[in-house]
């Protein structure tokens, strides 16, 4: 699995051009994106602009030498390359397992073009299986855990080492164990329009190419 994380991650990074702004998205797929960009700039002298989906993301960054600008210093990003947790055939999908979902879409909002990296596995039929993330401020989190149960949804707090997990923003992810997803549309609207909620890792329509890493190698989907 790890070698088709490695190899889309790689084809990926062969539409990053010298002079544009790239979104670098977060998780253990667009980890080997960014290595490799940070490969060209070093070996081939690649020159671009990073703006990343999380602190860990900026570490790594960082640490290969890529220069990095906030998201506020851009008026908009060229391409954003970035994995998903699932993609049904509507190219619809999950992201945000990683914990990064806000700052994973304000980024994609902004850019011009939108690349997902996965292996196989996150090609789905219908979405839900994988958890919804869904990020809600601290104050009044208890009480939309308890909308979220009531409404049949299964919702966990996520935590890390022991505690209650808390995002770059400083906010808490609930978990929604929904098994399957009927209309993703109709439940982002939901979602949006929930006090409280200040994302979700509903992502509709927004991808423009899946790159994809399997058994029979690397292919690529136009949307």
């Amino acid at each position: 699995m790890t070698a088709f994380k490695e190899l889309v991650g790689i084809e990926a990074a062969k539409y990053v051009k010298s002079g544009m702004i790239v979104g670098l998205g977060t998780g253990s797929t667009a980890y080997y994106f960014v290595e490799e960009l940070g490969r060209r700039v070093k070996e081939e002298g690649l020159q671009i602009t990073a703006v990343t989906t999380s602190s860990v993301t900026s570490t790594q960054a960082t640490r290969l030498g890529i220069p990095l600008k906030g998201i506020d210093e851009v008026i908009s990003v060229d391409l954003t390359v970035d994995g998903a947790d699932e993609i049904d055939p509507s190219f619809n999908g999950i992201k945000g397992g990683g914990g990064a979902l806000l700052m994973e879409k304000v980024v994609a909002t902004y850019t011009k073009e939108y690349i997902w990296i996965v292996d196989e596995s996150k090609m789905v039929q219908q979405l839900g299986a994988f958890k919804l993330p869904v990020e809600v401020v601290q104050y009044g989190a208890e009480n939309l855990f308890r909308h979220f149960k009531a409404k049949g949804y299964q919702p966990t707090f996520r935590e890390k080492d022991g505690k209650r997990f808390v995002t770059d923003m400083q906010n808490f992810i609930i978990d929604l164990d929904l098994k399957k997803i009927e209309n993703p549309k109709v439940l982002a609207q939901e979602l949006d329009a929930t006090v409280g909620v200040v994302e979700h890792g509903l992502f509709n329509g927004m991808v423009n190419k899946v790159i994809v890493g399997g058994a029979e190698g690397v292919r690529t989907l136009d949307v």
